[in-house]
C-alpha cells in the first residue's frame, strides 16, 4: 500500500518541491495551502503521478485542521506529517519595540499552535513508523534583528519538537532548518533586494527524502548538509 504524507504550505516553494518529489515516488498526497487557485493547480500536475487530495485554507483554523486529517483518514495509512506552511507576519518585519502583538500572536497561532493541532489530531493515524517533520530555520536559534517574531516562533517550534521526540520515541520526530532559499517568504522577509544568488527550494528536498524515507534518529537538521545536533 502506497504511503501518504500531509504536507501544509505546499502550493509553492519548498512545500511543492517536496510534494512534486514524493509525488514522484508513489507517496499518496494530502496538501494545503491558502490559496485556492494555485493550490489546485499543484493538485492537477501532481495528479498525473499519485492520488492527491488538496484542501485550501487556513492551518490556524480548528475545522481546516480536521478537514485535513479526514482526508489523510480517507487516503491512508499516514506515514509522513509535514510542517511547512509559517508565516512572517509582517513585511518588513519590525522591531520587537514596535511589533504589534495582535500580529505576533497570529504568527505564533500559524507557525506553533497549527503544528502541535495538527500533529495532535493525526496521532491516532500515525504508526510506529511514521515521520513528523516540523520545518524550522536558523532564526529559530540565532538573534537576528527584525526575525523576534518569526524566529522566536521557530524556536519554540523546535522546543515542541524535541519534547514530543521525547515523548513519542517510535515516531522519528524531525526539526530542520532547510538552509537559505529563493522562496517568496525569503523575497518578503527581505524586500526590494535581489535574492537570485540564493539556491532555489529543490536543493533542500533531498535531505528531506532522506528523512521521510530513511531511519535516522529523531533530531534537528540541515536539510542542505544533513548535519545533526543535540
Amino acid at each position: 500500500m502506497a504511503r501518504t504524507a500531509l504536507i501544509t504550505g505546499a502550493s509553492r516553494g519548498l512545500g511543492l518541491a517536496l510534494s512534486r518529489a514524493l509525488a514522484q515516488r508513489g507517496w499518496n498526497l494530502v496538501l494545503t495551502a491558502r490559496h485556492a487557485d494555485a493550490l489546485e493547480e499543484v493538485r492537477l500536475e501532481l495528479s498525473q503521478h499519485t492520488r492527491v487530495s488538496a484542501l485550501p485554507g487556513d492551518v490556524s483554523s480548528e475545522a481546516h485542521a480536521q478537514a485535513l486529517v479526514h482526508a489523510a483518514r480517507a487516503l491512508g495509512p499516514l506515514e509522513a506529517l509535514v510542517n511547512n506552511a509559517s508565516t512572517l507576519g509582517l513585511s518588513p518585519q519590525p522591531s520587537l519595540e514596535h511589533f504589534p502583538l495582535e500580529t505576533f500572536e497570529q504568527v505564533y497561532r500559524v507557525n506553533v499552535f497549527a503544528p502541535l493541532r495538527l500533529i495532535q489530531l493525526a496521532a491516532p493515524l500515525l504508526g510506529s513508523s511514521a515521520r513528523v517533520l516540523n520545518l524550522s530555520s536558523d532564526a529559530g536559534v540565532e538573534g537576528y534583528a527584525g526575525w523576534g517574531g518569526y524566529g522566536s516562533s521557530k524556536a519554540a517550534l523546535e522546543q515542541l519538537s524535541k519534547v514530543l521526540a521525547v515523548e513519542k520515541p517510535e515516531w522519528r520526530v524531525y526539526w530542520v532548518d532547510p538552509g537559505d532559499m529563493r522562496t517568496q517568504m525569503h523575497q518578503d522577509a527581505f524586500p526590494g533586494e535581489d535574492i537570485s544568488d540564493r539556491p532555489p527550494p529543490e536543493v533542500s528536498v533531498p535531505g528531506l527524502l532522506r528523512l521521510l524515507e530513511g531511519d535516522l534518529p529523531s533530531g534537528r537538521y540541515q536539510a542542505q548538509n544533513m548535519e545533526v545536533s543535540a
